[in-house]
């Protein structure tokens, strides 16, 4: 009687530990499986991320690909247009600072080889001036291109660009590209022109 009491307490003892045993396996899988899961979300905020910096670097390749494009054309002699609204703020002179950005990768591309006359010419739609430029003193659309093309040449000197070899000249509304019946038109029209002289 003695020895299946010793069974019965040894057999409940043994399966004690082994439900302990199983309990503590359940809580520490549940606490890797939580750990694999946190993982997983981090590994695809990651992926997330870098294919998103894959994007803006296949983005920036892309329109460095096409400034040396342009700088290449302008250096052959073909005149680089840069639209007017990319350069100016509406009814303005001064650059903006994306103006500022595209204009400096210019310069250190002709500094260094300038041996020709750098032209920048300067033109706009046939919009009236407004009254707000009018109050700084600007009366007319040729008087706001010869600004523009003045700000432009500054600061491509203020880059590198020899002084001595870069001139402006404003056209106003003269010589349009596009018809300015239409707001594309006239957006095509507001632009800054740079070129080597022939």
């Amino acid at each position: 009687m003695q020895i299946f009491k010793r069974a019965a307490l040894l057999v409940s003892i043994v399966g004690s530990a082994a439900l302990l045993s199983a309990c503590v396996s359940s809580d520490r899988y549940g606490y890797l499986e939580n750990q694999f899961t946190e993982i997983q979300k981090q590994n695809q905020t990651m992926a997330a991320q870098n294919s998103a910096d894959r994007a803006e670097i296949s983005a920036i390749k892309q329109q460095m690909a096409s400034d040396e494009q342009h700088i290449r054309r302008l250096q052959d002699a073909i005149k680089y247009t840069v639209n007017s609204d990319l350069l100016f703020p509406s009814g303005s002179w001064k650059m903006s600072a994306g103006g500022e950005q595209l204009i400096a990768k210019l310069a250190p591309q002709l500094a260094p080889y300038q041996q020709q006359k750098i032209v920048v010419n300067g033109y706009t739609d046939n919009a009236k001036v407004g009254a707000a430029l009018r109050k700084d003193g600007v009366k007319t659309n040729e008087e706001l291109s010869q600004k523009r093309a003045d700000a432009v040449m500054a600061y491509l000197v203020s880059k590198g660009v020899n002084k001595d070899l870069v001139s402006a000249h404003g056209y106003g509304e003269s010589d349009p590209i596009a018809p300015n019946d239409t707001a594309q038109g006239r957006s095509e029209n507001r632009r800054v022109e740079i070129q080597l002289a022939e």
